[in-house]
């Protein structure tokens, strides 16, 4: 018996009962896993999907969120309310409130954490949205329709901004940066995004920095005040693994577990998938770390082929995708533009849709879609396949994308 299905006969324990764990779990048993599976949840909920929280959950039109998954008939403990705080890699055992839990071969898909504005902990009115529990606080605050402030215009900010709209609160966004968006895409593509504020009555102020959140009020570095019956903090999240300190696991400077190629980490019979795990990507040259629902769900495939793989280990290297609705607008992405050297248009961003394409030596590396979904489709084929395209038939919004070849 070799070490890797001693370990897998041992058990995989998987930390984290998100998309990612969750997935991870499933994937483990249709690959024809056959051993103990256990899932640990820090929350005391039946594991849900995160995407509707800041929209059908919100409004009141889900009840909720719990994926369709028979963890007791595919042989799947399910520990939920069990907070995991530490990991001690020589004895192969995961610390918790309960006591240890013994692993053979171990996932960490603990998913990230809010960013929170400093000062504001215990200050009444003060929301983020990343649980179930904090979309139930919000649903009652949002059906009274008060004034709200969102600090954030990014991709949260603007759905949460849109679920407020709709249930007819007064609403204003607060960015610190000079536009919506500004570590997500460049100024030229973000800028059009920006307009769709005032055209849904919602009132966006960017270059304001947050100096502080009292009840009631929101107080800008600028020595304005804005009135403020409920507050939703949206400026972003970083990896939930700040447990994993001094554990072996290595970090990234953005506190993501560095995982390899495989999402192995650096310790052994320890994989990482989903928004805590950064990989390196050959595709684009660079680490990824992608906090986004697709690269939870396709990820923990390979890391369940890699578990039970006896011999050849199957890379992980995706074109990452994500989506947004906002806005009355449903807006795509796929791939990864830090490295392109070309930004074409195609159709007019005044319109209600566009799209953008990002090439990189003459090959497309990166679509965003507005309302164009077979853009996006076509695009992100054309990016696993790498072909050349001609910019004269990119801009051309008569010849369907998969067409511009060169």
């Amino acid at each position: 018996m070799n070490e890797q299905t001693e370990q897998t006969q041992n058990g995989v324990v998987i930390v984290g009962a998100g998309m990612a764990g969750v997935q991870t779990a499933v994937a483990l048993r249709e690959q024809g896993f056959e051993g103990p599976v256990t899932l640990l949840g820090a929350e005391p909920h039946q594991p849900y999907d995160r995407p509707p929280l800041s929209k059908a959950v919100l409004l009141g039109t889900a009840e909720g969120s719990a994926f369709d998954v028979d963890f007791e008939g595919l042989g799947i403990e399910l520990r939920l309310g069990t907070e995991v705080t530490g990991l001690r890699a020589a004895e192969r055992e995961l610390d918790t409130e309960a006591g240890p839990v013994p692993y053979g071969v171990l996932v960490l898909a603990t998913g990230a954490q809010p960013l929170t504005l400093p000062g504001t902990e215990g200050v009444p009115g003060v929301h983020l949205l990343r649980t179930l529990d904090d979309a139930a606080r919000l649903r009652p605050v949002l059906a009274a329709a008060p004034r709200a402030v969102v600090v954030g215009a990014g991709w949260i900010g603007a759905e949460f901004a849109t679920a407020a709209r709709e249930a007819g609160c007064e609403v204003t966004v607060v960015e610190a940066a000079d536009r919506v968006l500004a570590g997500a895409l460049p100024a030229e593509v973000a800028e059009p995004m920006g307009r769709w504020y005032a055209e849904a009555g919602a009132e966006l102020i960017t270059g304001a920095k947050v100096a502080g959140i009292e009840e009631g009020r929101v107080l800008l570095a600028d020595g304005r005040a804005l009135p403020a019956g409920a507050v939703v903090v949206g400026i972003g999240a970083r990896p939930a693994t700040g447990w994993l300190a001094g554990t072996g696991v290595q970090l990234g400077p953005d506190g993501s577990v560095t995982a390899d190629a495989y999402l192995r980490t650096s310790l052994p019979g320890v994989y990482a998938v989903g928004d805590c795990a950064s990989f390196p990507s050959a595709r684009y040259g660079t680490r990824l770390l992608v906090h986004h629902w697709d690269n939870a769900l396709q990820g923990p495939r390979t890391v369940a082929a890699n578990i039970l793989a006896a011999e050849a280990a199957k890379v992980y290297d995706p074109v990452p995708y994500f989506w947004s609705e906002q806005f009355g607008r449903f807006v795509q992405y796929a791939g990864h533009h830090g490295g392109a050297d070309t930004l074409l248009w195609r159709g007019d961003p005044a319109e209600p849709t566009w799209s953008v394409c990002w090439l990189r030596a003459g090959a497309l590396v990166a679509v965003l879609a507005v309302g164009r979904p077979r853009d996006l489709a076509q695009g992100r084929k054309l990016i696993e396949a790498g072909l050349l395209l001609d910019p004269a038939k990119v801009r051309d919004t008569r010849t369907p994308l998969k067409s511009a070849t060169a």
